[in-house]
């Protein structure tokens, strides 16, 4: 039974509010985020479809990837930045096999330096078929792309940019990594993604140690237990980063899994968050600060405890309690729903994003942050098992920073 995969680089919502598409659970539309949010440092842009304001979407694909960068920079811009700011880029791709398309128009669209990048195949994006989420930094400075030894030289990304304070790192496909082939073995398969991973790290001039989230990327054909015993095996137990582990509908170039992440320069503004009551973990920290910039591992409906598991048989009572998972976490931060700046919502389908919305706006007292969501898989069988437990039907991850209530900090139109 297909699942999402307990726990995030946040990602984000389509240059329409996305519940403005009508299907048969909105009845009455409810507006779920703003394109974008400035959050001072960084600016988080939700992600964008190929529509152009009111106009129909192209119907050549090269024309609708260059639609949603052009919808991104409008978004940048209004917060007073350019596309020479933008740093990280996430993609999802209805069809994977438009990867070496959206190639060329990248390499033309950033004919210098590049963003760090990640590719997805995802069952639907809310403006089919594409949507691109993107990560701005105001300073510049010390702004630059990681050059890796090996790398082929793909002038669509770079394998990992650094900026001031971070480092965002690119899922890389293997082909790119030295031209390797992908393994048949899925435990050779995890090992040589996550040395791509390390090899991005370390020729930033950093470590493991310092990633504060990681994102790995999974299709059916990696076990989750193969994964985690690989990954396990690379960090310091206990103190391992955020993460989000989402298995996808495919990868570029037959890759079967993928990482990627974010990664704090400074060790000592790194800090790990956990409840007191939540044992250490091998493979998740609940969430990890990178200075003021909280990142926070997925969650999903599962009530902890002895007899854990997903009991609720609907998107709405789902819900309910990945909030309150997720608002755990935020206060042992000392912090709650206030200070988020971006969500990243998976969704086990997309006509049920109205479920998800009645209960997730409500832990918002002011305006929403930017938001992106997706539905990676096909829906799954909606049963219980043995034991009387359900699906996942929804699954979020989050970004907070301390201070969203000064002046420096607002949603972007």
């Amino acid at each position: 039974m297909r699942r999402l995969l307990p726990s995030a680089v946040c990602v984000f919502l389509s240059a329409v509010p996305v519940l403005a598409q009508s299907t048969p659970e909105a009845t009455s539309p409810i507006h779920l985020a703003p394109n974008g949010f400035d959050a001072g440092d960084y600016v988080y842009v939700s992600g964008q479809g190929p529509r152009a304001a009111a106009l129909a979407t192209s119907a050549s694909f090269p024309a609708q990837v260059r639609q949603c960068l052009e919808n991104i920079r409008k978004v940048v811009e209004s917060a007073g930045l350019s596309m020479d700011h933008v740093v990280y880029v996430q993609v999802y791709l209805e069809d994977v096999n438009h990867y070496q398309e959206l190639n060329e128009v990248f390499a033309s669209y950033f004919p210098h330096d590049p963003p760090a990048r990640a590719v997805l195949g995802v069952a639907q994006v809310p403006e089919s078929p594409l949507q691109i989420t993107a990560v701005a930094v105001r300073d510049l400075r010390d702004k630059r792309p990681v050059s890796l030894p090996g790398f082929s030289q793909n002038k669509a990304y770079s394998p990992g940019m650094l900026t001031y304070d971070r480092l965002f790192v690119s899922s890389i496909p293997a082909g790119d990594f030295a031209g390797k082939a992908v393994p048949k073995e899925p435990a050779e398969q995890v090992n040589m993604a996550l040395d791509q991973l390390n090899s991005v790290v370390q020729a930033s001039g950093l470590t493991l140690a310092n990633m504060v989230f990681v994102n790995p990327y999974l299709t059916a054909a990696v076990p989750m237990r193969v994964m985690n015993e690989q990954y396990a095996r690379r960090f310091e137990f206990g103190n391992t980063p955020a993460r989000a582990t989402i298995q996808v509908s495919s990868l570029p170039e037959a890759a079967q899994i993928t990482y990627t992440g974010v990664a704090v320069r400074d060790l000592s503004q790194r800090r790990s968050i956990r409840p007191k009551n939540m044992p250490p973990s091998p493979t998740a920290s609940p969430c990890v600060f990178a200075g003021d910039t909280l990142y926070c591992s997925a969650k999903s409906g599962f009530i902890p405890g002895p007899n854990g598991g997903v009991y609720a048989a609907s998107t709405k009572d789902q819900t309910r309690q990945t909030m309150r998972n997720l608002l755990d976490n935020l206060e042992e931060a000392d912090m709650n729903f206030d200070p988020v700046v971006c969500t990243t919502i998976y969704l086990d389908n997309l006509k049920e994003l109205s479920q998800f919305a009645t209960v997730y706006q409500k832990y918002f007292k002011g305006s929403l942050p930017s938001q992106t969501t997706v539905q990676q898989l096909a829906p799954a069988e909606r049963k219980p098992d043995k034991d009387d437990h359900y699906p996942d039907l929804e699954q979020m991850s989050l970004i907070a920073v301390r201070g969203r209530s000064s002046s420096t900090m607002r949603p972007l139109p």
